[in-house]
């Protein structure tokens, strides 16, 4: 079984992160746009296991429009 801070964290690199890096825009602005700090940005996509507290990744959410039950049902996929 995968732990589930790698999982969470790989999922929002993987599925939100790089592709806005791809589209030109910046990790600061996803950090602005999602309402977070650019150093947990760097956190989130580190190969280190990161435990994102769970107001950080409810803020992610809320930007991205989807609740944090949602998020977690693009987990178990």
């Amino acid at each position: 079984m995968t732990n589930i801070n790698i999982q969470i964290c790989s999922y929002i690199t993987e599925e939100w992160l790089h592709p806005w890096l791809n589209e030109g825009k910046s990790q600061n602005s996803f950090a602005l746009t999602h309402n977070i700090d650019e150093s947990t940005v760097r956190k989130i996509k580190s190969t280190k296991e990161y435990r994102l507290p769970v107001e950080t990744l409810k803020r992610i959410c809320d930007a991205r429009g989807i609740s944090l039950s949602d998020f977690f049902k693009k987990l178990s996929c």
